[in-house]
């Protein structure tokens, strides 16, 4: 393999290496059928060929618009063997609008498309006049005008590699490491979204940093829960676990997208993973479950869960200061507690569980150190979509909770101030690297791309600090700060997620202050618990009374973190909210509010809810028992 791999040379010898092992898993008809390394490269060379048949050339764009499954992974590997460059669209996009900017914007000449999003293609297939072919991947009643399905291009392609295998075998050939691969679109928090422009060798080199801060264990199963059109699936999930030879599982596609979460715990359990790749989104409702769980076996199980857990919490520490003379009297206990008790929250996970990988967005130390206890470490990892995206991670034996591990190797990171200017270790500033990973650039949008890539370097527009010459801290949005009125900047993603994990009564929460006498607060509220709170109290949820009751547990999980509270001194007492807003409805894909990586896109909550706020700042809105939030729990 070249120096500089493409990633048609990267699957051919990682296919050719493994070729009797399994690498793709996936359940049809009720049953988990098995695909070899082998299998995988010829089912994707019958696409391409399929795809040259049809007059793909070297550069075209195709989109692809479906669930996880393999057919996923074995059409963008047809796309790239035939030369092109996939485009990977989120099925969380449900308006018209955003498909059909996408789709154009990028150029696609072809659309490939599962059986249940097509619908989405077929209503806007009139505002596509460049696309030239619809492929399905499931077979339909009819089809319409442009549409064919999958099984006709794979025979199509049987048929062009029987005399053309030459040509395709040549199309391969000619693609350079420096060829786009594919164009992955941004959320467009503030304007239309980036196309990111990632090549051959971003990929490849990619993989080849991961490898510095993680390693998997020949034939271990992931399970990917996350969608597979972002980049983060692309590189800690196929190609990681490829030049690991280890095998992807996807999680079965339900009738509708509530229909697929719900068989994410079935998966875990059926395929029984060793790793998993995930997102704070997903860890939290894990631990929800788990606790749920725990609270239906009675008090004595639950309390005596609880003390287990904040012994192993206060002997794994920040994991690698875990231990130590003084702490020697608690091992026996962990471990009969862990085959008491953590054991069978393994279990429930399928058992071999031995580490998630984390990204998305910040997962607080709370959250890490909880896992650890259980034995399941969540190892947080950080990365940029313009990065391709990994650029750190912590992993087994070399982890420090709280940060967002080891910089992987070779990549230049520097710490910089609002003037440009490198900082000293343990300063904040913005995150700024450079690379073999780092993108060609923005697809048709120079102004963005001299705007992020300067002088080789790509400004991340993320906060953090260099705590020592291996680890990185990420502590928020550089351009996302709290602004008071003096000027004063704060970040508000540590408060934002203390809060949300540590009360069962809060879903989901926005700090808020942009240049304004004081801060304040969106609150998603539990109502469940909420009801069941008030319930307690000997009051009907329903009543002014009860609503009352329950804004004030609301109020109370705030004030922990004010003086005098259990959470005292962990943020400054300046930043923390002076009003509360509570919010008739939570933050979601559907509503917009939520990107693909369900990390909350703060510019389209903020104004989403701008009369909310802007109600916060007046007397009436400052009062918690104001008329709207009574009217929102």
């Amino acid at each position: 393999m070249n120096e500089r791999p493409t990633l048609i040379e990267f699957v051919d010898k990682y296919t050719r290496e493994f070729a009797s092992h399994v690498f793709l898993r996936e359940k049809v008809d009720g049953t988990w059928t098995e695909t070899t390394f082998d299998q995988t490269r010829k089912e994707g060379l019958r696409i391409a060929a399929g795809l040259m048949s049809m007059g793909i050339r070297k550069g075209d764009k195709v989109s692809l618009l479906s669930e996880g499954r393999n057919m996923w992974i074995l059409a963008e590997l047809g796309i790239l063997y035939a030369g092109g460059v996939s485009v990977p669209l989120s099925i969380k996009l449900e308006e018209s609008n955003d498909l059909t900017f996408r789709i154009r914007h990028s150029e696609s000449r072809f659309v490939i498309v599962s059986g249940q999003q097509l619908p989405k293609i077929r209503r806007i297939a009139a505002q596509l006049p460049e696309v030239e072919k619809i492929i399905v991947l499931d077979p339909q009643p009819s089809y319409e005008t442009r549409e064919v399905p999958m099984e006709w291009v794979q025979a199509v392609g049987d048929s062009f590699l029987f005399g053309n295998r030459g040509k395709v075998e040549e199309r391969a050939a000619s693609i350079g490491p420096d060829d786009y691969a594919t164009i992955t679109y941004t959320s467009g928090t503030t304007a239309d979204p980036k196309g990111v422009l990632l090549t051959h060798r971003n990929y490849t080199a990619n993989v080849e940093q991961a490898h510095s801060v993680i390693s998997i264990e020949p034939d271990s199963t992931m399970l990917i829960i996350l969608p597979l059109d972002h980049c983060f699936a692309h590189v800690a999930g196929f190609y990681t676990m490829m030049s690991y030879c280890g095998s992807i599982a996807t999680v079965p596609v339900g009738a509708n997208p509530m229909a697929t979460l719900r068989n994410i715990p079935i998966a875990i359990k059926e395929v029984r993973p060793h790793v998993m790749l995930s997102v704070p989104a997903l860890a939290r409702s894990f631990k929800k479950n788990v606790e749920a769980t725990i609270k239906k076996q009675g008090p004595k199980v639950e309390r005596l869960y609880n003390f287990a857990l904040k012994l192993a919490i206060s002997y794994n520490k920040e994991y690698y200061n875990r231990g130590g003379f003084f702490q020697l009297w608690k091992k026996p206990l962990i471990s009969l507690f862990d085959r008491l008790i953590f054991r069978k929250v393994r279990e429930g996970m399928g058992g071999r569980m031995k580490f998630f990988v984390g990204g998305g967005a910040l997962l607080d130390i709370e959250m890490q150190r909880y896992w650890c206890a259980v034995g399941i470490p969540m190892f947080q990892g950080y990365g940029v979509s313009e990065a391709t995206p990994v650029i750190s991670s912590n992993s087994e034996g070399h982890a420090m909770f709280g940060s967002s591990g080891r910089v992987v190797k070779p990549l230049d990171i520097k710490i910089c101030d609002e003037d440009g200017n490198e900082v000293p270790l343990r300063t904040k500033g913005e995150i700024v690297v450079r690379g073999e990973n780092v993108m060609a650039g923005y697809w048709k949008n120079p102004e963005g791309t001299a705007e992020a890539l300067r002088d080789g370097w790509l400004h991340t527009g993320d906060m953090g600090y260099m705590y020592d010459d291996e680890f990185l801290y990420v502590v928020g949005r550089f351009k996302s700060l709290l602004i008071s009125s003096d000027g004063e900047k704060y970040s508000p993603e540590g408060f934002e997620d203390s809060l949300t994990d540590g009360s069962k009564y809060i879903e989901q929460v926005i700090l808020h202050n942009s240049q304004d006498p004081y801060t304040m607060v969106l609150i998603v509220p539990a109502k469940d618990a909420l009801r069941e709170y008030a319930a307690s109290k000997g009051l009907d949820p329903d009543t002014r009374e009860g609503k009352v009751e329950m804004l004030r547990k609301i109020q109370a999980e705030i004030d922990a973190y004010k003086k005098g509270g259990t959470h005292e001194g962990m943020f400054p007492e300046r930043w923390l909210p002076a009003a509360v807003a509570v919010l008739p409805e939570a933050f979601t894909e559907q509503n917009g509010l939520v990107n693909s990586t369900m990390k909350i896109v703060r510019g389209k909550v903020e104004k989403r809810w701008a009369d909310r706020i802007a109600y916060a700042y007046t007397p009436e809105g400052k009062n918690l028992l104001n008329e709207q939030n009574l009217a929102s729990v």
